[in-house]
């Protein structure tokens, strides 16, 4: 009976231990962690490019753009309380006919502004070559982020009296208030050329409403540093701003959208700096990119956890090496240093298993 006793009582603990052991696993480079697997997610949660998600009132919001089934370009929304798992994509809207902005439509972002929400994006009235994009708004018709939308028309990201818009080249357009002032920060060209094989910088103008653009644009950056140059076509694109307690900063992609070379880099405002100034901006760089198992990250955006005690980064990655733009969407938690900066580490390779937003359900 003695012998029976013991015997129970090492497979009880044998057992227990074993079982214990399967609940731990280590994450990543960043923690270990003790829950089961459906407490992670993997990468990419979708496919796509240009990922803009942003968080209100505890739902999460993703604005793509795409082509719907009869061939259509469209900009849709998908809602969800959920993070990791977008919702139902809503066809919000369809680009006009034989207009400025018939086709071509990119980078759609979403924002909330007052009563109304608002849509920013590129388009063109033909194209390759892309010579024509141009940015529009278009704003919600109620406080419904999936519901109808009025096209507002095209925002003047410069004076051009000898083109056909009246202003200038320009893509991946933001708003965001710094400091109590509406911004539209955006990448665009110097000067309208017939060809797209054309450098882009990143302009920065004030707005007296999210449909009015009312000053010049001052150019902020360009590519200049080693690890914004190099390739067959030097760009700054896909600025995006983030605000963290009282520090700004702009974090834009740089290189070739199209080569496994494109990454992100960082401005950070200045202290009580004015931002419609070049010198109000420190460049460093680059703060994310590839690395031999994933190619080509850029076009960021950024949003907290459901629960708000973490910080999450939403990009695009390419599939493979070869030159294009097949790509897909990835979250991963980024984090903030002694100095205020955003660290966002490494990019995790497609099938990590992360560790679900905190708060997730």
């Amino acid at each position: 009976m003695k012998n029976f006793k013991i015997t129970f009582f090492a497979l009880l603990m044998f057992f227990s231990i074993a079982n214990l052991s399967t609940s731990f696993s280590y994450q990543n480079d960043n923690s270990s962690i003790a829950i089961d697997s459906s407490n992670y997610f993997t990468n990419p949660i979708g496919k796509g490019a240009d990922p803009w998600v942003i968080k209100d009132n505890g739902f999460y919001y993703v604005c793509q753009s795409g082509l719907n089934k009869a061939g259509e370009n469209v900009i849709t929304i998908k809602k969800s309380s959920s993070l990791i798992k977008m919702g139902k994509r809503e066809e919000v809207w369809k680009a006009p006919k034989n207009q400025w902005n018939s086709t071509n439509v990119w980078a759609p972002e979403l924002h909330h502004i007052g009563n109304h929400w608002y849509i920013y994006y590129a388009a063109g009235k033909s194209g390759p070559p892309y010579a024509f994009q141009r940015s529009g708004v278009l704003e919600s018709v109620s406080d419904d982020a999936q519901g109808e939308y009025v096209d507002k028309g095209m925002l003047k990201t410069g004076t051009d009296e000898n083109d056909f818009s009246g202003t200038y080249w320009a893509i991946d357009l933001t708003v965001s208030d710094i400091r109590g002032q509406l911004y539209a920060i955006w990448s665009g060209w110097e000067n309208n050329q017939k060809s797209d094989k054309t450098k882009q910088y990143l302009y920065i103008a004030k707005m007296n409403s999210p449909t009015l653009i009312s000053s010049e644009r001052v150019k902020i950056s360009e590519p200049s540093e080693g690890w914004e140059i190099g390739g067959p076509l030097n760009l700054n694109e896909g600025p995006q701003l983030l605000i963290h307690s009282k520090d700004v900063f702009i974090i834009y992609s740089a290189r070739e959208s199209w080569t496994p070379q494109y990454r992100l880099g960082q401005l950070r405002l200045k202290t009580n700096a004015d931002p419609m100034k070049a010198e109000s901006w420190i460049k460093s760089g680059p703060v994310f990119m590839g690395n031999p198992e994933v190619y080509g990250v850029g076009h960021a955006s950024f949003t907290k956890s459901p629960d708000d005690k973490e910080w999450w980064i939403f990009y695009h990655s390419k599939i493979d090496k070869t030159p294009g733009w097949k790509r897909d969407l990835r979250l991963q938690q980024f984090y903030w240093d002694k100095a205020g900066n955003p660290i966002f580490g490494n990019p995790l390779p497609a099938g990590t298993k992360i560790k679900k937003p905190s708060g997730e359900i």
